[in-house]
């Protein structure tokens, strides 16, 4: 990561990592969707036991996606203890403010030093609502003597950048490789995130792991995430992404990953699935018809997609457009790779379909959605050919 790699999505599983069976599923299903790290929490002997078990069953199953081991207040204890936790995650993500207070120093120490005998990168991630709170009186006390006082929230902001830079100095002195180190400095607002990251950006050259914690439920959390990460993306700031939000009791861990993927897709950065363009409806386009053909159509390429990706390689930069009626219908269909145009309350009811910019055929009648899938099928299977490699 870093440099010129394409920003990666992460994820976070919600299960008892000490579950082996639950956990494996998550990561699977999330690895399915895009997610290209995963990290798990490991707080306890029986989630360290765990760590093995979980890499081998993945690996069997042919997931290669990198598992991140999240530690706090425990991480140094539970790594010397279980060494083969240690050697079977892909890298180690230490919060410096949950390392201890009287041994904070020589709490990461250890970690460090067992991530150097196995080789492992680590992620120093600062969080907002666990900032070594040791540091921040000292630079509050500091602001104070000044004879005119930084705004409590500047000083707060700038724990947040000591905190990380103060233990990436730490982790170099003990022995861990500059290139070997992540930073991440986490807020709960949009604009606290952004200020933060803009200073660790400008202070120094470690990949950055961007995300707004606690983004919340629902709308809110998708909006207030992807409004924070697409400030900073569009400025060239982060190399890894994930979106906090807080899934529905019982609700898709995934959605995450496709949020994050959406983000960078939006921006032009990355291209994960193909992109369906469709009106939002007006007084024209009175029936549902197109609004239910868009969904079926949108949720049609998220399905093949895993398939996809491997078969059919580039496809995820196909443009289809869906549209409602004659005013904007065929001009938007013919600058997709594909499209359809579906007659509006007064139009004649015929569905132009075009292909590369030129129409094509006109569909009539009940079977409108299952003829333009199989038109785009063959699309699909025209334009970016089938390839002999099999799922990872």
């Amino acid at each position: 990561m870093g440099s010129a790699h394409p920003v990666a999505v992460q994820s976070m599983t919600n299960t008892d990592t000490a579950d082996v069976t639950a956990t494996v599923a998550q990561v699977t299903e999330l690895a399915c969707v895009g997610s290209e790290l995963v990290r798990v929490t490991v707080s306890n002997d029986a989630s360290a036991l765990a760590i093995r078990e979980i890499t081998s069953q993945l690996a069997d199953q042919g997931v290669s996606v990198p598992i991140i081991g999240d530690f706090h207040y425990n991480g140094h204890l539970l790594l010397t203890k279980y060494p083969d936790c240690a050697a079977a995650l892909a890298k180690y993500r230490i919060n410096p403010g949950n390392v201890g207070q009287k041994r904070r120093d020589e709490n990461f120490s250890t970690i460090i030093r067992v991530a150097l005998e196995h080789d492992k990168p680590v992620r120093i991630g600062v969080n907002w609502g666990s900032l070594d709170q040791n540091l921040l009186t000292d630079l509050m006390d500091e602001n104070a003597r000044r004879a005119e006082p930084a705004d409590a929230r500047d000083v707060m902001l700038n724990a947040m950048v000591e905190s990380a830079m103060r233990s990436a100095r730490l982790a170099e002195e003990v022995g861990l490789p500059h290139d070997r180190i992540v930073l991440s400095a986490k807020m709960s607002q949009v604009q606290d995130l952004v200020a933060v990251y803009r200073k660790l950006a400008v202070l120094s050259d470690y990949p950055l792991h961007l995300g707004l914690t606690e983004a919340g439920l629902g709308a809110k959390g998708i909006v207030a995430s992807s409004a924070g990460l697409a400030i900073l993306l569009q400025e060239g700031i982060g190399d890894t992404i994930r979106v906090s939000v807080t899934p529905a009791p019982g609700g898709d861990r995934s959605e995450e990953v496709r949020v994050a993927q959406h983000v960078l897709q939006a921006l032009g950065l990355r291209s994960f699935l193909p992109q369906v363009s469709a009106c939002p409806g007006c007084g024209r386009t009175t029936s549902t018809f197109f609004q239910e053909m868009a969904e079926r159509i949108q949720c049609y390429l998220r399905d093949q997609m895993p398939s996809w990706r491997h078969s059919y390689p580039g496809v995820e930069q196909l443009r289809v457009a869906v549209m409602g009626c004659v005013v904007n219908g065929p001009g938007e269909s013919k600058h997709a790779d594909i499209g359809i145009s579906l007659p509006g309350s007064t139009e004649e009811p015929r569905a132009p379909v075009y292909i590369d910019g030129s129409l094509s055929v006109t569909l009539k009648g009940d079977r409108i959605v299952d003829e333009f899938l199989e038109i785009l099928n063959g699309y699909v299977d025209e334009k970016y050919g089938r390839t002999s490699c099999s799922v990872e």
